[in-house]
């Protein structure tokens, strides 16, 4: 059995593509997801499969479309591939305010991110990850997930380090 960390890209937002988080782990479970949790409302979800990664995103990604009728973009991690993605992390983390990471569902060809006004913001992309460190705030940084995605033709979906950091304890407890 594996366990993955699973990410969906944009629920709960702005009040678009409300998907309660109860109603969202009785999906999980009824598609034979075992030990579903879920974490605070922006899609976050820890569970188990014997499936593949790329079955385990391609079945919650119809699943949703069917009871909710959203298309949701789906990511998922192992939570060894998790933890590298944290320990590679490229600036401080000193503050852990204005540190993030945007997790991509592919490598991107490009490794550079052409984004005018980026101030004090910082980005570094390695593999399918690009690290953001935002000291502007992330309400005010230009590396959104909009921006990265256009950019870099990729699907992007990013969690602040606190919410990264609890996304692995979660995964690893027994």
């Amino acid at each position: 059995m594996n366990t993955y960390i699973v990410l969906l890209r944009g629920i709960n937002v702005s009040g678009k593509n409300k998907i309660p988080m109860a109603e969202l782990r009785a999906l999980l479970n009824d598609l034979k997801f075992q030990e579903v949790q879920t974490y605070i409302q922006s899609g976050n979800i820890i569970l188990k499969s014997e499936l593949s990664k790329e079955e385990v995103c391609k079945k919650i990604n119809l699943g949703i479309k069917d009871k909710f009728g959203f298309d949701i973009p789906v990511l998922a991690r192992t939570p060894e591939e998790w933890g590298k993605t944290i320990e590679k992390y490229p600036f401080s983390i000193e503050n852990e305010k204005i540190v993030a990471f945007s997790f991509l569902n592919k490598v991107p060809e490009q490794k550079e991110l052409e984004v005018k006004g980026l101030n004090e913001d910082q980005y570094q992309i390695v593999d399918d990850v690009v690290y953001l460190y935002c000291p502007s705030s992330f309400a005010n940084t230009k590396l959104t997930n909009n921006t990265i995605e256009k950019k870099l033709a990729v699907i992007a979906t990013t969690r602040n380090y606190k919410t990264t950091i609890k996304l692995l304890e979660m995964a690893t407890i027994n």
